[in-house]
């Protein structure tokens, strides 16, 4: 699929910025209900991370752990949803949020960019609970499906949801299997390789995690979008 046309296919909002696990800062906690409003309310779209729990609900949390976030042991892959609810409290005093919850929250206000985490290769299982949870969705152009993992990107092909696939800089060589995507979503350090300093110019790209001047001016030049946080995204712009 040409760029140009990909553009047409996804929400104008995502080229923005896009507020990575949402809005967060001191008092309200990364991957939070309260992180996730902060976003909507100063209108820039936001990233969030998906697990599948023990009963197979969608939990929005970026590790499988729950020790950094809520200061207790756990594995959501090895809790329920009720368990998760009762047990765990994020930073901000609110809970772990569902994407079922997230999504109704949002209501398409901001769009949103979705990241699938499987865990124990459990990649087709949790695309299709995520494909279920996205049926309310009333204009796909809201949604961009990412992941390190093609496997969970390759379900969403016949859903026409604009997928990117994650690189990290360790594993940039699977920047081979970008024909397969609409997209990628690049750790900026790899904008230092010339090699992908050109991507932009033929596919949609993605950047993360823009947290610094540095990082900004890096990849400002090579990316369509910025997933940012702690910095005001739209300063550095205006400077």
């Amino acid at each position: 699929m040409k760029k140009s046309t990909v553009l047409t296919l996804i929400n104008p909002k995502f080229l923005k910025g896009v507020a990575h696990r949402g809005l967060h800062n001191d008092k309200l906690t990364e991957n939070s209900v309260l992180s996730f409003d902060n976003a909507i309310k100063n209108d820039y779209a936001f990233e969030l991370d998906v697990h599948l729990s023990k009963d197979k609900k969608l939990i929005v949390c970026h590790d499988s752990s729950l020790k950094r976030i809520t200061n207790k042991d756990g594995i959501i892959e090895e809790l329920t949803l009720d368990e998760i609810k009762n047990n765990y409290i994020l930073g901000d005093g609110s809970k772990i949020p569902t994407l079922e919850e997230v999504l109704e929250l949002n209501d398409e206000r901001v769009p949103i960019v979705i990241e699938l985490k499987p865990y124990k290769k459990n990649y087709k299982e949790l695309s299709e609970k995520v494909i279920s949870a996205l049926k309310v969705i009333r204009d796909k152009r809201n949604i961009i499906i990412i992941s390190f993992f093609p496997q969970c990107l390759i379900p969403f092909k016949k859903e026409k949801y604009i997928r990117c696939l994650l690189l990290l800089y360790k594993r940039r060589y699977l920047y081979l299997l970008r024909y397969l995507f609409e997209g990628l979503d690049i750790e900026y350090t790899i904008f230092k390789n010339k090699k992908f300093q050109k991507a932009k110019d033929k596919k949609l790209i993605l950047t993360w995690t823009i947290n610094s001047k540095e990082s900004f001016d890096i990849a400002k030049n090579y990316a369509d979008s910025l997933t940012f946080e702690n910095l005001d995204l739209r300063e550095m712009e205006s400077n």
